[in-house]
């Protein structure tokens, strides 16, 4: 079997909802800038774009990997940017190779791409790793988690990353009871200040975690995401006043090459320390290890290099008695890791509300938690087939030169 195209397709279709989807944004780096932290979540990121009520228009971009034989492997959702990459850099390259060489492809990809080994080319390896395994899966007749070793479990315990939600302590009340009701016993929500922000920003960030401990109790797990942009005396004196909560973690506290400040920040919080969303391959995830940075790692399947590699991180962590908990942008193909795992090496997937929402819209089977807990399917691959009925335009994407 040999791979003869790899299709770029880009689809459009309206997902229905009630209200304004995009409620509120996550506190960014660039914040440190007034007129960057005064932008709305409806106007911060294109993607986030939205101003009607009820419709959300959504335009996505999959990779179809096509074969001689007819077997075909999906990945996606992806920005054009990848689209870019994977046409220009990797489709002569994987062209009349086996697929099932998954090993092999992923190696020449890297070794081709030395100067990509990090950011929007290893996430251009990483979907079309997933998609080559989807393919797999497909021509195998079997789930992915068994071509991984699986299944160790076909249920997974799922929590509620509220991301895009607003962060009034009254509406945070309200939606954390709501996701303790719906079965989920974690939950994890996006602070909007730091550093900059002052006195009444930290007051705003304790007022948050105090509503989610009084709403869920002692017996759900909370956790808060500062994406990056805290610094370490602010995460020190943070972690010391939400202590009292309880919290399960503080994710991504600093910018993440600033391994050495996440080894600080570690050795001295009272609160644990998660990380690794924004790091790539074994590599680099070996970094945050070896410092003793991180007491949980968080590499997302499609963006540190695909199965193939989040297979490889999570023997290392093993090894270090570190659990992973993947960054959820895939949840498809993050299930189907995790199902292959270890309970104690992988104990949660992330389920971002709204955000796997629009990345699985045009999946004709999404994956969804239910009472709290996601079922992995026992169909062949990942389930990533589209459904034409979501999709009312679709042209595919190329560019010559």
């Amino acid at each position: 079997m040999k791979i003869t195209d790899l299709r770029l397709r880009q689809v459009t279709g309206t997902m229905r909802h009630e209200g304004a989807f995009w409620e509120e944004r996550l506190i960014q780096p660039l914040d440190v800038y007034p007129e960057h932290r005064a932008l709305t979540a409806r106007a911060n990121m294109p993607g986030w774009r939205h101003d009607a009520e009820g419709d959300l228009p959504i335009t996505a971009v999959f990779v179809q990997v096509e074969t001689d034989e007819g077997a075909i492997g999906i990945g996606g959702p992806i920005t054009h940017e990848v689209a870019y990459i994977i046409d220009r850099q990797f489709r002569h390259l994987l062209g009349g190779e086996d697929p099932r060489a998954t090993e092999r492809l992923w190696d020449k990809m890297y070794r081709q791409a030395v100067h990509g080994r990090k950011g929007a080319t290893m996430m251009a390896i990483s979907v079309l790793d997933c998609a080559l395994w989807d393919l797999r899966g497909r021509w195998a007749g079997q789930p992915v988690y068994r071509l991984l070793g699986g299944p160790v479990r076909t249920t997974i315990p799922a929590y509620a990353s509220a991301l895009g939600f607003a962060i009034e302590p009254e509406r945070v009340a309200a939606r954390a009871r709501e996701f303790v009701a719906q079965g989920y016993r974690a939950t994890k929500w996006f602070v909007r200040d730091g550093p900059t922000d002052g006195r009444e920003g930290i007051r705003r960030n304790v007022a948050l975690v105090r509503a989610l401990r009084e709403a869920v109790g002692p017996d759900v797990d909370i956790m808060i995401d500062a994406w990056m942009s805290w610094d370490v005396p602010y995460t020190l004196r943070m972690a010391e006043m939400l202590a009292e909560y309880d919290p399960r973690w503080i994710e991504e506290p600093v910018l993440p090459d600033k391994v050495d400040a996440y080894a600080a920040i570690r050795g001295r919080s009272r609160v644990p320390i998660a990380g690794g969303e924004h790091e790539y391959t074994r590599w680099g995830l070996k970094g945050l290890m070896d410092a003793g940075a991180v007491d949980v790692l968080q590499p997302d399947i499609y963006w540190a290099g695909g199965i193939s590699e989040l297979v490889k991180i999570c023997a290392l962590a093993s090894a270090y008695d570190l659990p992973v908990i993947p960054h959820g942008h895939s949840t498809p193909a993050t299930a189907h890791l995790i199902a292959a795992m270890p309970v104690t090496l992988c104990p949660l997937l992330e389920y971002l509300i709204k955000w796997n929402a629009i990345h699985q819209f045009f999946l004709a089977s999404p994956l969804q938690p239910v009472d709290g807990v996601v079922t992995v399917p026992d169909s062949p691959g990942l389930g990533m087939d589209l459904d034409p009925a979501k999709i009312t335009d679709e042209r595919e994407l190329r560019w010559d030169g």
